[in-house]
C-alpha cells in the first residue's frame, strides 16, 4: 500500500483510530460509574471492548508503521 515517498498505508491510520477509541472507552468506563439497574455491570463490558480495540489498534500501528517496509 505504500506506493511512493510520502505515502502512508491506510491501515496505519485505522490502527491509530482504533487505538484512540479503545483508550477513550477504557478511560470513560473507569471514570463513569454504571447507572443503577444495569444488569451486566459485573462483566465490565466497556473495559473488555475498549481493551480489545486498543490491542487491535496497537497491532495495526506496529504492523503498518511508516518505514517498516511492510504494506
Amino acid at each position: 500500500m505504500i506506493h511512493g515517498s510520502g505515502m502512508l498505508s491506510i491501515w496505519f491510520f485505522i490502527g491509530l483510530i482504533l487505538l484512540v477509541y479503545g483508550a477513550i472507552i477504557v478511560v470513560a468506563t473507569i471514570i463513569t460509574p454504571a447507572p443503577p439497574g444495569v444488569v451486566l455491570t459485573s462483566v465490565h463490558a466497556g473495559l473488555w471492548w475498549g481493551g480489545f480495540l486498543f490491542l487491535v489498534g496497537l497491532f495495526y500501528v506496529i504492523r503498518f508503521r511508516p518505514g517498516s517496509g511492510r504494506s
